[in-house]
């Protein structure tokens, strides 16, 4: 597997995660943008985007747009693979706690 898959991989996972960690399952584009700096996966807003919306087409994450904000949702299914309950290629394994 190629590094940058990895990276890939590993960006997902860890909106899923915080996205699971949040009260309501839900965070804006800018909050996990800024997230994933925090936990040395630096990503550009574009990038971001674009995986949230791969999350969304595999039925991870619902996105609702407010003029410039992107909002993320966390769905059943996505709370499943961000916890290990569920696999999902493109997405990595979270590692047991």
């Amino acid at each position: 597997m190629e590094y940058q898959q990895l990276i890939t991989e590993n960006q997902r996972l860890a909106v899923l995660k915080f996205l699971r960690d949040d009260n309501d399952y839900t965070q804006n584009t800018s909050i996990l943008q800024d997230g994933l700096t925090a936990i040395g996966l630096d990503i550009s807003r574009d990038k971001l985007e674009m995986e949230v919306s791969w999350l969304a087409e595999q039925g991870l994450v619902e996105i609702e747009h407010y003029r410039t904000v992107t909002v993320v949702k966390l769905t059943g299914r996505g709370l499943d693979v961000a916890e290990g309950r569920a696999r999902v290629p493109g997405v990595k394994r979270p590692r047991p706690v």
